[in-house]
């Protein structure tokens, strides 16, 4: 009887090595990521503060020094009584309030429907809504428009405008986030006998809100910050922040005066600083939880 041997099995190693960064690597991204924060945000802002702060002799030309004496608290009270700066600030809230509003709500409903039905006919809706993200409106025509119904140089025109335009901002954002949203929500909705109306407001609004958290800090900025469409549609007839600031560097009243101009911006800026510092968790989580699907 003849024995056979087998030999043992060779080994194989499953294991797979990754190749993580080194703690200098690590260390080195971490300072990139700091020098570029502080070239790109730091020194604008150091620059924003520090000029702000001078006499109009220390800030002829714009530089990173300090002043030799603070003067921001008198330079604020300036833009504030010469500049109507507080005029231009209840102007601004006039417009961008019910615009920011309505363009959520009349977002968010669109972007419910869009995102439920899946015909070719809303496919297309869809990319026409967000169209707006990359096709300028056309100007001219809008203002010939607002002028034959009567609403050239007024707040209810400007608030039309602005909702018309950045609807599709808030389109981009919503719909995708609600198609993550189950539909077996809303069919028990149905089961109870709840219309389509009220499963928006008490099923998918309140769901949508780290979305429209995002969505709100981008249309406020941009109509908070916008000269372009208020300087041709309103034509002088209402004053808004940055209107006013372009209206009264040029007639004069800050020429040359950068330390005021500069102090009219930071607060210009004071109210989007706030509004983010207190929603900053929600939009950190509206731009990461599905905006983009």
């Amino acid at each position: 009887m003849t024995s056979a041997t087998y030999g043992a099995a060779p080994k194989t190693n499953d294991s797979v090595t990754v190749n993580r960064p080194s703690k200098g690597h690590a260390i080195f991204h971490a300072i990139m990521v700091f020098v570029v924060m502080i070239v790109l945000l730091g020194i604008p802002f150091w620059l924003l503060v520090v000029t702000a702060g001078k006499t109009q002799a220390e800030a002829v030309v714009p530089n990173m020094s300090l002043p030799s004496q603070w003067h921001l608290l008198e330079n604020f009270k300036t833009v504030l009584v010469d500049g109507k700066m507080i005029a231009a600030f209840f102007g601004s809230i006039v417009v961008t309030v019910p615009s920011v509003f309505l363009a959520l709500l009349f977002g968010s409903m669109a972007s419910w429907i869009l995102a439920r039905r899946t015909t070719k006919l809303l496919a297309v809706v869809y990319a026409l809504g967000i169209s707006g993200l990359i096709l300028p409106p056309a100007v001219v025509t809008v203002m010939m428009l607002l002028k034959i119904i009567g609403l050239s140089g007024t707040a209810v025109g400007m608030v039309g405008v602005y909702v018309g335009i950045y609807m599709s901002t808030v389109i981009f954002f919503v719909t995708g986030f609600i198609r993550t949203i189950p539909v077996s929500l809303e069919e028990a909705a149905r089961v109870d006998g709840a219309k389509p109306i009220r499963i928006f407001f008490t099923i998918i609004l309140p769901l949508l809100g780290p979305t429209l958290a995002t969505a709100t800090i981008l249309v406020t900025l941009y109509i908070w910050n916008d000269v372009f469409y208020s300087l041709f549609i309103l034509s002088g007839k209402m004053d808004l922040l940055p209107l006013n600031l372009y209206n009264v560097a040029s007639a004069g009243l800050y020429l040359n005066n950068w330390h005021l101009i500069f102090a009219y911006i930071i607060l210009m800026s004071l109210p989007l600083l706030i509004i983010f510092a207190l929603a900053q968790k929600k939009i950190i989580s509206g731009i990461t939880g599905g905006a983009v699907k």
